[in-house]
């Protein structure tokens, strides 16, 4: 059998990388020579790029919500409190407060405080009259619309029920008239008719308060009605029904016919 000469001896292959610092580590140089785009000296190279900021950012959506639903609950108890003061308040307060209403009441007048009924004409310090002795017949003030003047000496009386009397000037404008007469119809403690002699085109009164004006839309005339229709009553409870539905003058007394007046 025959034996193979051995050939020459291989030798491993190497490959230059170098010199290195030791320990596998590249020489020390230029930082970033051997690295792709590195900024070569006296050249352009390129912009750093500036690191993303990632903001970890609320969601405001449902705190806004929160913010919304908080003002508005704030508002609707707000408005709780103030309707409850408002409606504690006295109607007196509330009708010192509208502008150009006469407070008769104040003036303690012997005249317009009197309260007797007596029989047959009267005179009175006011024109439309606010207070003073009266027949014993009111005038019916369950939203009755009177065309034509009515007797004061009646009027006076559903004054002292707690009704609102609206006048107006004799000869007012049809669609003006109209305009008063929806705010009396069928509501109880509310008359309304013309009257002689008005230096206002529109007076309203109640007892011991009188608010007068030319404009049939004026704001205030709502506001007096609502402050003190039934409030202003010198007799709480007295009806405003079965009185006088006509707009006769009062005939001429037999006698003084003077009585106190007990509640009717």
């Amino acid at each position: 059998m025959s034996m193979s000469t051995p050939g020459p001896e291989r030798v491993p292959s190497t490959v230059k990388v170098g010199k290195t610092t030791g320990q596998g580590k590249p020489p020390t140089g230029k930082p970033g020579a051997n690295r792709p785009n590195a900024t070569k000296p006296g050249g352009k190279g390129r912009k750093p790029i500036a690191p993303v900021k990632v903001a970890g950012g609320r969601n405001w959506g449902p705190i806004a919500v929160a913010g919304l639903v908080v003002v508005i609950a704030g508002g609707i108890i707000g408005y709780g409190v103030y309707a409850s003061v408002q409606g504690s308040r006295d109607w007196t307060d509330k009708v010192a407060e509208i502008q150009g209403v006469v407070n008769y009441r104040a003036q303690k007048n012997a005249l317009i405080d009197d309260r007797t009924h007596k029989a047959g004409p009267l005179t009175y310090v006011t024109s439309p009259p606010v207070g003073g002795a009266h027949n014993q017949t009111w005038q019916n003030c369950q939203g009755d619309v009177y065309t034509a003047p009515i007797a004061n000496e009646h009027a006076v009386h559903s004054l002292e029920h707690g009704a609102v009397w609206i006048t107006y000037k004799q000869g007012l404008a049809a669609d003006q008239v109209a305009t008063l007469q929806k705010k009396v119809e069928g509501k109880d403690y509310m008359l309304m008719s013309p009257y002689a002699g008005l230096d206002k085109n529109v007076s309203v009164q109640v007892w011991g308060y009188q608010l007068k004006t030319d404009d049939v839309n004026d704001s205030r005339i709502d506001t007096f009605i609502s402050a003190a229709r039934v409030k202003a009553s010198m007799e709480p409870g007295a009806a405003c029904s079965s009185g006088n539905t006509t707009s006769d003058p009062v005939s001429a007394a037999v006698s003084d016919g003077a009585s106190s007046d007990t509640g009717s």
